[in-house]
């Protein structure tokens, strides 16, 4: 399940969770974001319960979206223990995101 995350409760679900976390950065205008939005979604079904999957709508969110230096969308953010620990720009396949999540669990 992907979970929409904002300034209110960013903190919380990101930086304060025991699970790493996947924040895709993305806007409804944005051809690409729709484009990575199933893959976003089976990523979080085959993850559900290891890894935290959450959306971060950059229009409504622009103080994060500044923050974590965010210049083109989609952007998608591995948070481990409240940090960046890796990024993606644009389009990013399937594999290229379970890989960078396997990592993050110690899985090869």
């Amino acid at each position: 399940m992907v979970i929409e995350v904002n300034e209110r409760n960013f903190e919380e679900e990101v930086l304060k969770s025991e699970l790493p976390v996947l924040v895709d950065f993305w806007a409804a205008w944005c051809g690409p974001c729709r484009s990575m939005s199933p893959i976003v979604d089976q990523v979080a079904d085959e993850f559900a319960g290891r890894v935290k999957v959450a959306k971060l709508n950059v229009d409504e969110n622009q103080a994060l979206t500044q923050r974590y230096g965010i210049k083109g969308i989609p952007t998608l953010l591995f948070f481990q223990h409240g940090k960046v620990v890796a990024q993606e720009v644009g389009y990013t396949p399937k594999e290229t995101v379970v890989q960078k999540l396997h990592r993050l669990l110690g899985v090869e």
